[in-house]
């Protein structure tokens, strides 16, 4: 939507910008949170350091997994790679991008394995931070729409992007589904964050969370345009795994609800 800002000969995109936006205002609501709730915010922060390892790294792996393909062909023709550079280049555009979902997964694994380690009460941080996922969402989505790095089917209703790097979303009205995707995030952020204040679902507010998204993000995914992201079985990726976490999260919950009534 924005061409990129350059400061001092170096390119910043928009979602970069939103993204670090995203980073600031979670971590003062954690804060906030941690001093509200005489929290320890020391173990907080370190909990998300973990987690933000984990995003980083998942989302560039499952961005790679979309470009199965290029992997295999990467894989059966390394012998023929004579450089660093042609090396680093291939690297680059498999595992350049990154993928929502994919950091999702990464992070909370990170978290889960650094607090079981640490004998640390997983539920109880589970609950704190499960609303600090849609709020940094929330930029996230408006810096993709920024960028047009990611975008939706082409409709009467929506906004021309110019400047993506994504060729195919220029110069072609589509409609705002990052910013659809944006607010839905904040609806979450604040269902969570009562639910949290108001101690509902206690040990349970991240299935809550996994539940609520991926329906979402399973009727969002019919509104993008970009598809290029890869597909499984006919639906997309993201679809695919909105499936797996919901049911992943409603077995979670059943067994919580049977163990709880023992």
């Amino acid at each position: 939507m924005f061409p990129d800002i350059k400061i001092f000969d170096k390119v910043i995109s928009w979602y970069s910008i939103m993204a670090i936006i995203g980073i600031i205002v979670s971590g003062w609501y954690t804060i906030r949170v941690c001093k509200k709730k005489k929290i320890d915010d020391n173990q907080v922060i370190i909990i998300l350091l973990i987690a933000a390892i984990g995003v980083l790294i998942g989302s560039h792996i499952l961005y790679g997994l979309t470009k199965f393909d290029f992997l295999i062909k990467f894989i059966k023709n390394f012998h023929k790679i004579d450089s660093f550079k042609l090396f680093f280049d291939c690297i680059i555009e498999i595992f350049g991008g990154s993928v929502f979902y994919g950091g999702l997964i990464g992070g909370l694994i990170s978290a889960y394995s650094y607090m079981k380690i640490k004998k640390i009460d997983i539920q109880f941080f589970s609950d704190l931070l499960t609303p600090v996922i849609p709020l940094f969402h929330i930029f996230g989505r408006i810096g993709c729409f920024l960028s047009g790095c990611c975008y939706g089917i082409e409709s009467k209703i929506g906004f021309t992007y110019k400047y993506s790097l994504m060729e195919l979303s220029n110069h072609v009205n589509r409609f705002p589904i990052q910013l659809v995707e944006a607010s839905y995030n904040l609806i979450l952020f604040i269902v969570l964050t009562v639910f949290y204040n108001k101690g509902k679902f206690k040990g349970k507010l991240l299935y809550i969370y996994l539940i609520l998204y991926p329906i979402g993000r399973f009727i969002f995914e019919f509104f993008r345009g970009d598809y290029y992201r890869g597909f499984i079985f006919g639906i997309s990726t993201s679809q695919f795994i909105s499936i797996l976490l919901l049911i992943f999260s409603v077995i979670m919950l059943l067994i919580k609800r049977k163990k709880a009534d023992r």
